[in-house]
């Protein structure tokens, strides 16, 4: 079989990559030498963690297509992966309103609630219900609850506004090396 045009753009992005290592190589300053040999070192990790466990999957499927491609886009790790490429089967709309429907159960127990108010541009917008409202640091556990489905399984998101409550500053995650999505009042 010969090369087809994929093959031959690939090609031609290995020789770009290699060629800006290289360049990077022959540069006189060793921190950003060392720098730029980190971050190569952290993509080729994160990609080869994805595509093992893709491998992993694919060994163990019983069906393929469209099912494999979901339990891909349902793996935290390569669901990310296919986020960052733009390759996820699911919207963003679909992704926020799965997190959402994962912690409502929690919600309810606290007697709260919430609804997906839109997306606009990267934006996710929400209502609070319930007794979520009473408490301020109930209020904030169920904030940081919804936070954390949204961040899961959409990254992408670039804010959260919940209507109605005060506005709160990014927070640096030291531990992920992120930072978080602030929760911002309309």
């Amino acid at each position: 079989m010969g090369e087809t045009p994929d093959d031959r753009e690939i090609r031609q992005r290995m020789a770009r990559i290699d060629a800006l290592l290289q360049e990077v190589e022959k540069s006189a300053d060793p921190r950003s030498k060392e720098r730029t040999r980190e971050i190569v070192q952290c993509l080729m990790d994160m990609h080869g963690a994805v595509l093992e466990r893709m491998l992993d999957r694919a060994a163990a499927s019983q069906v393929g297509g469209p099912a494999l491609i979901e339990s891909f886009a349902r793996d935290d790790l390569i669901g990310s992966l296919l986020i960052l490429y733009g390759l996820h089967p699911l919207d963003l709309e679909t992704r926020v309103r799965e997190a959402l429907e994962s912690v409502k159960p929690y919600l309810q127990s606290h007697g709260g609630n919430v609804e997906l108010t839109g997306i606009d541009d990267g934006v996710v917008r929400l209502r609070l219900h319930g007794s979520c409202h009473g408490c301020p640091s109930s209020a904030a556990t169920l904030k940081n609850t919804i936070e954390e489905a949204i961040c899961q399984r959409a990254p992408d998101v670039s804010s959260i506004v919940v209507e109605g409550e005060a506005a709160a500053p990014p927070v640096r995650d030291e531990k992920r090396g992120r930072v978080e999505l602030p929760i911002m009042s309309a």
